[in-house]
This record gives C-alpha cells, structure tokens and sequence, in this order.
C-alpha cells in the first residue's frame, strides 16, 4: 500500500481505552490512532480530515493534561447539524478517535464501557466543536480554519480538468500532489497550530 510519506511524520494520538483493556485487544488498554487510520476511516486525505484529526489532538490534550485521554469517556457535540457541509466529516473522524458513536454505537458490557449516545449535533456554542469529559464535565470548545495555508494557484484549474475527464495521466497525478501538499503544510507545521486552532475551556 502506497501512501504519502508525511503520513508517517504525523505525531499519532496516543490513548488509553477501558474496553480495550477489559477485552485483552491492547496490553492496558493503552495505544495510538494515526493520521493514516483516519485517512483509511475517511477515505481520502484533506484539509478537512486534517483539520478534525488536530481538533482532536489538541482537544484532548487540553482537557487530559500530562495524562492519558480515555477514550470512550469522552462525549463529542457540534455546532451543525449532521448533513450539513463536513460537519458528518469532521464528526465521524473526531468520535473514531475518542471512541464516541451515536445511537447505533456499542451498548456496554454490564453497565460499562457503553460508548452509544455519546455524539450530538446542533448543539449551540462559540465554536464548531465541544468535547466533554464524562468523568468530570469539563469540556473544550474548538474551531478550525486552514485559511494561512493557501492551496496551490494551479490546483483549481488541474482539478477543473481532471473532473471534467480533460485532464491527462500527468496533470492528474500532479493535482493529487499539489492537494496532499496543502495537507501535508497543515499538519506538520506546528507553528501555524495554534493559529489555526482557536481553544476554549468551559
């Protein structure tokens, strides 16, 4: 399987997962989730994808510390409604990561472990997105914009063709490149993070 290098220089979120643990599926439930697991959950690499994928990495650092987030403890709300624009998007890679699913989601063991009912949209609040601990209700309010990383003048115009069937073999690998490098500028420059990401507690 053949993938962009960056992929691999992504910083995974490291996570400790109760039910993993219980269920023997990862020594004390500790382990990691990838930029490449979400692009695989995806389907595809964007801004889009990185974007949730680092609303995710910076939420739960802020609202876990030094410790290790909990996943499946975690309640993932959005401002927009599920059909709305990427909110489904940014959602579905957010709750992968915390280990949050909507009604359809895992009913527990015993009373434990449950992770249904942990995901809500249209939800009022400042930002796009809200985590909140179940454990303790503090919560981190989150919004996103890739706006200080420009896409390439020439990645327009190459998707046009290449949506239209005008475009050849070459110009269509090179819009490809040109899209990943965008992505690639939002997720391994860390400097531009916090810029991108606006945080706020409560």
């Amino acid at each position: 399987m053949k993938y962009p290098d960056f992929f691999d220089k992504v910083e995974p979120i490291q996570l400790q997962d109760p039910l993993s643990d219980f269920l023997g599926a990862f020594e004390n439930g500790e382990m990691e989730i990838t930029y490449l697991d979400c692009v695989k959950l995806a389907g595809h690499s964007c801004p889009t994808v990185a974007g949730a994928y680092l609303i995710a990495k910076k939420g739960l650092e802020a609202l876990y510390g030094d410790s290790l987030p909990q996943r499946g403890s975690i309640h993932v709300s959005m401002r927009d409604g599920e059909a709305e624009g990427v909110t489904g998007v940014i959602c579905n890679v957010i709750s992968f990561i915390a280990g949050a699913n909507g009604v359809g989601g895992f009913k527990g063991i015993g009373g434990h472990f449950s992770r249904d009912n942990l995901v809500s949209y249209n939800v009022p609040m400042e930002g796009e997105v809200k985590l909140t601990r179940l454990n303790n209700d503090s919560s981190i309010t989150l919004t996103y914009s890739a706006s200080m990383v420009p896409a390439d003048p020439n990645m327009q115009p190459l998707m046009g063709k290449s949506l239209q069937g005008l475009a050849s073999a070459g110009e269509r690998k090179e819009f490809g490149r040109l899209w990943q490098t965008r992505v690639e500028k939002i997720l391994l420059n860390k400097e531009l993070w916090d810029q991108m990401i606006t945080i706020t507690k409560g």
